[in-house]
């Protein structure tokens, strides 16, 4: 792999798009995309989160924000990514919003027990050669009112009673990604051990829905695939996707 650019470089931004992962996307098929590449948006019309739920966000208020990454790893890896963005982004958090942050499965970013960002991360395969990881992150920043979600969402003015650039907070988040980046070409385990001690609930009773049915039980781990391992009556592992997480 030739030498890469640092995250966050260039950094391009936008005033409107519809969905910052889509844009850089739309580099990446177009043969104009690399490693580092990030796109910023004052206003996301059609975000999206995981599950393709919508990621609703108030104007200028807010980080929408979308990187281009070349991971240095094989396809039977690529929930590291996953774990490694998660890592960043909390770490970002931690910085404003002191204690209370972990990592709810598979990499939405929490603050006591409400949601602050969240990871969207698109994979572009050719083959069996892993080219691209377009990594969307949404956080918030300054917007106050979440409506139906006021007790489930939390932004980090709510936390710290302070506004902030969300530009400047942006360029921040990159510069954490770029070394959470390295960290993970030199040490994948070292980040793997950083995701796991932050997971939200780690050792306790969460309540989970697959279908119809609903049940509780104690979660143990997350896999370096990305599977959830719960223990109730017997260990079972569900794939991302799969169960849905009760609160």
């Amino acid at each position: 792999m030739s030498a890469l650019n640092p995250i966050g470089f260039p950094f391009i931004e936008l005033h409107r798009v519809d969905s910052t992962n889509n844009y850089a996307m739309g580099l990446v098929h177009a043969g104009m995309a690399q490693h580092g590449i990030a796109v910023f948006s004052h206003h996301q019309t059609k975000g999206r989160g995981q599950y393709n739920k919508d990621w609703i966000s108030e104007a200028q208020s807010n980080i929408a924000i979308s990187v281009v990454l070349e991971p240095p790893l094989s396809t039977s890896q690529i929930f590291f990514v996953s774990k490694m963005v998660a890592t960043a982004v909390l770490r970002f958090l931690s910085r404003y919003a002191i204690g209370n942050t972990s990592i709810k499965w598979p990499n939405d970013i929490y603050w006591c027990d409400r949601k602050a960002g969240g990871i969207l991360i698109e994979n572009v395969i050719q083959g069996a050669e892993w080219k691209y990881s377009v990594v969307g992150i949404g956080i918030n920043i300054n917007q106050t009112d979440f409506g139906d979600l006021k007790n489930k969402a939390v932004s980090l003015k709510q936390i710290t009673g302070n506004n902030f650039d969300p530009v400047s907070l942006a360029k921040e988040i990159c510069d954490i990604l770029d070394t959470q980046f390295d960290q993970l070409t030199l040490d994948p385990n070292a980040v793997i051990k950083e995701y796991r001690s932050n997971l939200y609930k780690l050792g306790e009773k969460i309540k989970l829905k697959k279908g119809n049915r609903i049940f509780e039980a104690i979660m143990k781990d997350v896999t370096d695939t990305g599977q959830l391992i719960v223990q109730h009556a017997v260990d079972e592992r569900f794939d991302v996707g799969e169960v849905e997480w009760m609160l």
